[in-house]
């Protein structure tokens, strides 16, 4: 069924950041909830193969040979499947030296023997020997989608016997899949003519000389092919199984491994729909105790003489909550939906205190000017300790009502970003689930909007707060005493992982300056991205054209199916990768079709595809542009394993750099009115810097020293040549090879990347590990230490853990040391780039300049620059993006002014 689960979803869809790819984990894992859901067992059992030989390849040398080589993709996935079931306390079970089959015909039988109903879900047909009136085969004819329910009525009419004869008819038709060989032209009619003439296999051999015909005399012929396979057909039913049936009992899966196993593998979806599942199996298991535990009390603050007091009566930080405008979920798309989800302005504002008795809510409808202006002194104070659950959101809807945030002492969402960095989902009710184990839901607790009693009402929300109903304010007012909660668990979490430093030193001061970046976005020209948008379109239509032209006739360039066959039957290229719908036309495949042949189609299609990727880039800004011209894309801080930041509706980090056509766009980033220019500042080759730093190889520090280029530097060395004899394809193959080292990059993939031969690649990488020692020692040392550590750790002590560096699966732990490399390199130039950032805007501050930052795009930040400051912003930004590490060699900063993002660029 794993197998059937990967041939029925594409791969190249699902693969992580780490590059496992996860189709058949997501089929098979659909697949097992949909049986769940509509079959509502009561037990339930995976059986799995080993990969050790069994008695039956003992008995036969060639069973099961000739079989296809399992797909590269495929290699790893079954060891996930377990995972996953173990997650949901679903039993994997195996029995050395027997089959999956066995371990099935074995459960079945003690089934039976107990009186209850059975279903086997397998595309084996070995399986249908089982089948009675108590056990049903369920049969896929189509991927996982089309089934066939079996019962014995079911199976005598489509294989012409009774499932107990099943392995008799199987013995003499042979089995493909199995490579046994049968009676030659002896189909399932004629075996089953005999069987119903001689009652059985054995009865048939022993009648055989009464077979006349070229039948009877193959089958004379064939007596040892057909005993073997009657052997090996028959199951076995009395195993001594790892876990007894009464053990197979369906239950309630584990949160706590679920919720980091699905972040790894970065099902969301599909996490939701599994809670739902076993919700509707276990509908008691999700009935909430009674409520032992009372809201706060929901206190009305009207007087700004009263919120003062309120809050300077109150001791430690103070709970931060808000109640939304949710107009906007009237919306009928789901894009709308999610536009109105992302700017939808507070209503209300609820604080907390700790240990709080009521909660201190103040509606922004209703509040008088001196009572906002309390609110708004407060909000802004730095010096007032603040909990919230992201900041930045919080900030955002408070600045469209006028309000400023500031003095966050705790930001959850980062907290548990910090704790678990590989985990997908930091929302707040699924940290409360993990680590507090409660609702956070206001039904659930005394006071609740469901409660008859409990709290009193001590305002009608409508009369208040227009647009906001008494269970929003419940829940702001129990999601700020659950902050209190969650932040002192959480604070402990980081502290142990030696985190408290990065938490309140970096992440949240850079919270409040990515804060300020969103609020500002950056200029566009609108004429320039129409003027975009139009050659674009007339560039996808000219390659178009000029690939019919090729062929001689029209064709969807957008259609797989359709390119298969104009590139495989009409042009007759060499095929590339198998693919469950023909072969590949992905980018990649492609790419490299069109490197090996330089076909003038294939020129034409590509060139297609990247005005159409163009065009929709343009398209999408476009639609972001806000009514004052400007652009906001919103920061991620919690989505990179490494520490980078991730720019989100629009991504303004993916604005093509390397083509002149993506040149283009950034052309179309324009400075600001009231502005004079645009500059941009990036650190030179920052992650080779970290590398000579980490690795104290003394030649890449010396050659950084002395100003030279590092590139030609390391060419020289790894070719024997001069410096100045180093050509540009030699400088090329040294620059992929010395950032793929920091990628974990290995000799196969680095021939891949060049075009060159294996052995090439694996030659050039040994030149360079003799020439620079110390750097082969740091890559091989930095995996044992995160081995024995359990993490990786930067400069700034971000650590991300690393479980299966000592995972069984050989595909997991290459892919965790992929990861052991990396991270401490890329999460070192993140936090570098970030620990600049909070500089620059503090010298900007501290030196009264009216230039500001708008973004940042990995190791470079764009400056919107005010009349007259260029030279003192220039200075300062130098001065203090050089100075945001220490290491053992300079980081060398570049700058570059203009009238736009292009033309700012160095």
């Amino acid at each position: 069924m794993a197998f059937r689960a990967f041939y029925a979803l594409p791969p190249e869809s699902f693969i992580t950041d780490s590059g496992q790819y996860t189709n058949a984990v997501h089929g098979f894992t659909n697949m097992l909830l949909k049986l769940i859901r509509e079959e509502q067992p009561t037990h339930v059992a995976l059986a799995f193969d080993l990969d050790t030989p069994t008695f039956r390849h003992e008995s036969y040398d060639e069973y099961k040979g000739g079989r296809d080589k399992t797909p590269e993709e495929f290699r790893g996935q079954i060891a996930l499947i377990k995972q996953v079931a173990a997650a949901m306390n679903i039993p994997a079970v195996t029995v050395e030296g027997y089959e999956a089959d066995d371990i099935v015909a074995t459960y079945t039988t003690l089934a039976e023997a107990a009186g209850w109903e059975t279903l086997i879900v397998s595309g084996d047909r070995d399986a249908l020997q089982l089948v009675t009136d108590r056990t049903t085969l369920m049969y896929p004819t189509s991927g996982l989608s089309k089934v066939t329910l079996l019962d014995p009525a079911g199976v005598e009419a489509k294989y012409l016997v009774p499932p107990e004869k099943y392995p008799d008819l199987a013995a003499l038709v042979g089995e493909t899949a199995d490579n046994l060989p049968g009676v030659p032209k002896v189909g399932p009619k004629t075996a089953a003519k005999w069987l119903a003439q001689y009652g059985s296999t054995r009865e048939i051999i022993t009648q055989a000389d009464q077979i006349g015909g070229k039948v009877g005399e193959n089958l004379r012929a064939a007596v040892a092919d057909v005993e073997r396979n009657l052997e090996l057909n028959r199951l076995v039913c009395d195993l001594d199984l790892p876990v007894a049936l009464e053990d197979t009992a369906l239950t309630l899966p584990d949160r706590e491994a679920i919720e980091p196993l699905f972040d790894a593998l970065q099902f969301n979806q599909i996490r939701e729909r599994l809670f739902e599942t076993f919700a509707q199996r276990f509908p008691d298991a999700e009935v909430a105790a009674e409520p032992t535990e009372a809201l706060p009390a929901l206190r009305l603050i009207t007087d700004a003489e009263e919120l003062t007091g309120a809050l300077e009566a109150s001791q430690g930080p103070i709970a931060v909550a808000l109640c939304l405008d949710r107009s906007g979920e009237s919306l009928s798309t789901k894009a709308k939906r999610d536009e109105a989800a992302r700017v939808a302005e507070a209503l209300a504002v609820v604080l907390v205190p700790e240990g709080p008795e009521e909660a201190l809510a103040v509606s922004l409808a209703e509040a008088d000017a001196a009572l906002e202006g309390a609110l708004a002194d407060w909000l802004a104070d730095a010096e007032r300790p603040k909990l919230m659950h992201d900041l930045k959101d919080a900030g955002r809807r408070l600045a469209r009502r006028g309000l400023r945030l500031a003095g966050a002492v705790e930001d959850t969402l980062i907290s548990g970003y910090l704790i678990q960095p590989d985990r997908r989902s930091f929302a707040f009710a699924d940290l409360v689930t993990q680590y507090l184990g409660t609702s956070t839901e206001p039904k659930d607790f005394i006071g609740g909007a469901e409660d008859d009693g409990g709290a009193p009402d001590l305002f009608s929300a409508q009369d208040v707060v227009p647009g906001v109903n008494r269970s929003d304010l419940d829940t702001a007012a129990l999601h700020g005493m659950l902050l209190h909660r969650l932040s002192a668990v959480l604070r402990e979490q980081v502290a142990g992982r030696e985190a408290t430093t990065l938490l309140q030193d970096l992440e949240i001061p850079l919270a409040e300056v990515l804060l300020q970046m969103e609020l500002t976005g950056i200029a566009v020209s609108r004429d320039r991205l129409e003027k975009l948008d139009t050659d674009f379109a007339a560039s996808i239509g000219a390659s178009a054209e000029a690939a019919y032209a090729v062929v001689g006739h029209e064709v969807n360039l957008g259609s797989p199916k359709q390119l298969q066959t104009v590139l495989f039957e009409e042009l007759g290229l060499p095929t590339t990768r198998k693919t469950k719908t023909g072969y590949s036309t992905d980018v990649e495949s492609l790419q490299d079709l069109l490197v090996k042949t330089e076909n003038e189609f294939l020129v034409h299609l590509m060139a297609h595809r990247d005005a159409t990727k163009l065009r929709q880039t343009v398209t999408g800004l476009q639609g972001s542009i806000d009514d004052d011209g400007r652009i906001r894309t919103t920061y991620a801080q919690t989505v990179a394993a490494t520490g980078r930041l991730s720019s989100l509706h629009p991504n303004l980090q993916n604005i093509p750099v390397r083509t002149a056509a993506g040149r283009r766009i950034r052309d179309a980033f324009v400075v600001g009115e009231g502005y004079e220019a645009l500059m941009t500042a990036d650190y030179s080759q920052i992650e080779m810097r970290i590398m000579a730093h980490l690795s104290g190889d003394q030649a890449l520090i010396d050659a950084f020293r002395a100003g030279e280029d590092l590139h030609s530097f390391v060419g020289a060395r790894v070719f024997g040549v001069g410096t100045e004899e180093v050509t540009a394809e030699m400088r090329s193959k040294v620059k992929a090879m010395s950032y793929g080292l920091v990628y974990g990059l290995s000799s196969f993939g680095l021939s891949k990347q060049l075009g060159i031969g294996v052995d090439e690649a694996r030659d050039l990488m040994n030149e360079y590990f003799q020439r620079f020692g110390a750097v082969r020692d740091y890559l091989r040392e930095v995996v044992e230490q995160a081995r024995a550590d359990g993490y990786t750790s930067t400069l700034y002590g971000r650590r991300r853990y690393l479980p299966d560096l000592t995972s069984d699966n050989r595909q997991l732990r290459q892919m965790a040391e992929r990861a052991a490399l990396n991270a401490p390199i890329q999460g070192s130039a993140a936090d570098i780039i970030k620990r600049a950032m909070l500089d620059v805007d503090a010298a900007l501050r501290a030196e009264g300049l009216a230039s500001r930052m708008l973004l940042q795009v990995h190791d470079e930040l764009v400056l919107e620059i005010a009349p007259g400051e260029r030279e003192a912003v220039e200075r300062l930004v130098v001065e203090r993006m050089g100075a945001a590490a220490e290491l053992s060699v300079p980081l060398d900063v570049n700058v570059g002014v203009g009238s736009s993002w292009h033309e700012a660029a160095h």
